[in-house]
């Protein structure tokens, strides 16, 4: 639980609490005389859909010619006059709007406590005021597509209930809608984002009271609420993908939330959530006194206290929860999910697919909330239809690409003109990786039939986009670049692009992998290539980040460490079967930290996902504590700056990580099969913990306990396909020169597993 001694200040975003449904998110404040909720929906963007992609193609063999003969400035210049998009963005994500409460009593309050309840997924305000106790709690019901608030006191209390859509600045005023009114009893607000062909928006709210002395009034387009029991239900919607009545349609759900009892919304609420939520849960019992009574702000300062960092891992899957859910036309959550307070957004909070919306998702599967995935598979089998544009017109090619940033409409066109990231194709083969991954914890076969044409499309494109480089020996992306970072050359000169960057082969050896794979399973019998690409090379005791090209770092200490990506979120480097690379990587990990590298929260995240890979808990630890320490604000949301919630989903993944891995396949007596690691990285400070649901690749799920540092017998495994399955004892501790004991366990059905 997180709690709060104090409102969070109207203008402090993050002290404010989340919740959502998946589709619609808010923030509450916590206010006592002035409650305010702003408000998200996931289809609320400015613009529709836009025609961008240049058409470049001819200008390709120009291109990659200039990038052989290393010529950096000609080929930056000629991709600013030929290979850049117009208009320069996708389009941006907005804020629905707010709702605003207003108690007529005064702000003298006494035994204040705000908090959100993850099991429950609960935000709760309580306070005494002029001896009357009044509690206020919200919750964000998916089954009932509403948001709830229940205001209930010991004597009646007086208050109002506004809609606006106002302007996130606190020096203006300025209303972007067009029109609000009360109709029926409930408030309804229309708005247009700007731009042409946007999504039209209906926000309402209405009430009831529970209470048989309870008022209701209309006054001028607020509601005038006077009792000791009401509720305020919260509903909008969009005319995002379909042709309906937009006013009727919000209202009628709004009305059949409000026929329904507090009772059947809270148990529907909470049916749902348990269903999902209640799957996983983490334990990591401090050595010192429990601390979850202290106030959460003051928790993520303290490096002692263990139980924050449960409480962080439970707090990404919650935000993973409540704003990523497998329904109709779902959306993924954006850079900031769907708690997004600006009109005009850092990064336009758009989706980010050179780390960042990867990341949103690192923590799905072995958070055992694997259908949170579906909104992604869902935009990314967009992709595949706008980006077969983009490949033909920019680069020639069959299929289909995506550059590093997509929106509401899976626009694919290059984003921005800043160099080091622009013009770089490969985001949605990044994206594609997911679906072999995803696949490998439950084996869904009509999930991979779906998602077959998708990576089907993408491996067409890498095909035809890779190319040979001078020596004949290896084929390479051409352009290629490692994801907004920047070079020096022999020569001294910086430079951007190069061909095949380590994170590009990474991620083309990884698609291919998960398309021959798939081939095999679906029975498939048109494999369509045999060659494969180069592998990374060490140099100067490190992991080569531009490819076959030795050249030296701009900044070394960089936010982005895409050259580690077959180590994570890959597994093309394990310190077990390929030593000198894991070595390789360590070196490359230590100079980008000397360097100032983790400087932003999710970077720090993707630090505590490679060395829980690496095996070293020290180093774990040490991230983890300043991921809390320096990149998380107040209500426990992952600091950029600004906020952004990869950090959060990052660090939840890194934390799990540390304590189960299954990415491994090790060959013992002549038969490949999973290896399991247990407490892998696990630091010994967190020499007793409790983690049960664990999913794991094969189709495993685990509950397992430790003390004093030792896994405690037996482990319960639960076998859904029947592989057979390497289960590796380790300890508190251990680092990479710890084996671990090996039992082998064999068969559907739950498993006892014991060491002896």
């Amino acid at each position: 639980m997180l709690r709060y001694p104090a409102p969070a200040h109207k203008g402090d975003w993050e002290s404010a609490l989340p919740i959502g449904n998946g589709r619609l998110g808010a923030m509450v404040y916590g206010g006592v005389p002035s409650e305010t909720l702003r408000l998200n929906e996931e289809s609320v963007w400015y613009g529709g859909p836009q025609a961008r992609t240049p058409k470049s193609a001819a200008h390709l063999p120009r291109l990659r010619e200039l990038i052989a003969q290393r010529e950096h400035a000609d080929a930056e210049k000629l991709v600013r006059k030929r290979f850049l998009a117009r208009p320069r963005s996708a389009r941006h994500y907005e804020p629905l709007g707010q709702c605003y409460l207003e108690f007529e009593h005064g702000e003298d309050v006494e035994d204040y406590v705000r908090t959100l309840d993850l099991r429950t997924a609960t935000a709760e305000v309580a306070y005494v005021v002029g001896g009357n106790r009044v509690r206020r709690r919200y919750f964000a019901s998916a089954p009932d597509n509403v948001i709830a608030v229940h205001v209930v006191a010991e004597r009646p209390v007086r208050f109002s209930i506004n809609l606006t859509r106002m302007s996130d600045k606190w020096y203006e005023t300025n209303e972007f809608l067009d029109s609000v009114d009360v109709k029926d009893g409930s408030i309804v607000l229309h708005a247009t984002p700007g731009g042409k062909d946007s999504n039209k928006l209906c926000l309402v709210t209405g009430a009831k009271c529970l209470d048989t002395e309870g008022v209701i009034e209309v006054v001028g387009v607020t509601l005038e609420v006077t009792s000791k029991d009401a509720l305020i239900v919260i509903g909008a919607k969009t005319n995002y993908g379909s042709d309906i009545e937009l006013e009727a349609a919000t209202l009628r759900a709004l009305s059949a939330a409000l026929q329904n009892d507090l009772d059947t919304l809270w148990r529907r609420h909470m049916d749902d959530w348990r269903y999902i939520y209640g799957r996983q849960s983490l334990e990591l019992f401090s050595s010192t006194n429990d601390k979850s009574d202290k106030p959460t702000a003051e928790r993520l300062k303290d490096p002692t206290d263990a139980g924050i960092i449960a409480l962080y891992h439970a707090y990404g899957r919650y935000l993973l929860l409540s704003s990523s859910r497998d329904t109709h036309r779902a959306l993924p959550p954006t850079l900031q999910g769907i708690w997004n307070p600006y009109f005009s957004p850092p990064w336009g909070a758009k989706y980010t697919i050179n780390i960042n919306l990867q990341m949103n998702y690192w923590p799905v599967n072995t958070g055992n909330v694997s259908e949170c995935h579906m909104s992604l598979f869902h935009l990314l089998q967009r992709l595949a239809v706008s980006g077969r544009e983009t490949a033909r017109d920019m680069y020639g090619c069959r299929g289909w690409c995506c550059h590093h940033n997509t929106d509401i409409w899976a626009d694919t066109a290059p984003q921005d003109e800043w160099m080091p990231a622009t013009l770089w194709p490969l985001g949605g083969a990044w994206l594609c990786a997911h679906i072999w991954d995803h696949f490998l914890f439950e084996e869904d076969v009509d999930f991979l039939k779906w998602m077959f044409p998708v990576l089907q499309g993408c491996v067409e494109f890498l095909l035809d986009f890779l190319i040979e480089e001078n020596t004949g020996k290896w084929l390479v992306t051409s352009p290629s670049l490692s994801p907004e970072n920047t070079f020096i050359d022999s020569n001294g000169n910086e430079g951007i692009f190069c061909e095949g960057s380590t994170m590009d082969i990474e991620i083309v050896r990884d698609v291919f992998t998960g398309f021959l794979k798939s081939v095999t399973r679906l029975q498939q019998h048109d494999a369509l290539f045999t060659n494969t690409a180069p592998t990374i090379s060490p140099t100067h005791g490190g992991v080569q980040e531009w490819g076959l090209n030795d050249y030296g770092d701009a900044e070394p200490g960089h936010r982005h460490v895409s050259h580690l990506y077959g180590l994570y979120p890959g597994s093309n480097i394990i310190p077990a079967l390929t030593p000198d690379l894991a070595a390789a990587a360590l070196k490359t990990l230590e100079r980008r930290l000397t360097h100032g590298g983790g400087h932003t929260g999710w970077s720090r995240a993707w630090l505590i996902c490679f060395f829980a890979r690496l095996h070293k808990p020290i180093q774990c630890l040490e991230n983890i504590q300043a991921l809390l320490r320096d990149s998380t604000v107040p209500n426990m949301m992952d600091n950029h700056p600004p906020v952004q919630l990869d950090g959060n989903w990052g660090g939840c993944a890194g934390i799990l990580e540390c304590i189960l891995q299954s990415h491994e396949v090790v060959e013992r007596n002549g038969r490949k099969m999973r290896l399991i690691r247990l407490l892998p990285a696990c630091p010994k400070e967190w020499d007793a913990g409790k983690l049960t649901g664990a999913r794991a690749r094969g189709g495993f799920e685990l509950d397992l306990e430790w003390k004093n540092g030792v896994v405690v017998e037996p482990v319960l495994l639960n076998s859904k396909l029947g592989y057979e399955v390497l289960v590796c004892f380790h300890q508190c501790g251990d680092d990479d020169r710890m084996v671990g004991k090996e039992v082998l366990v064999k068969g559907v059905g739950l498993h006892e597993v014991r060491m002896s």
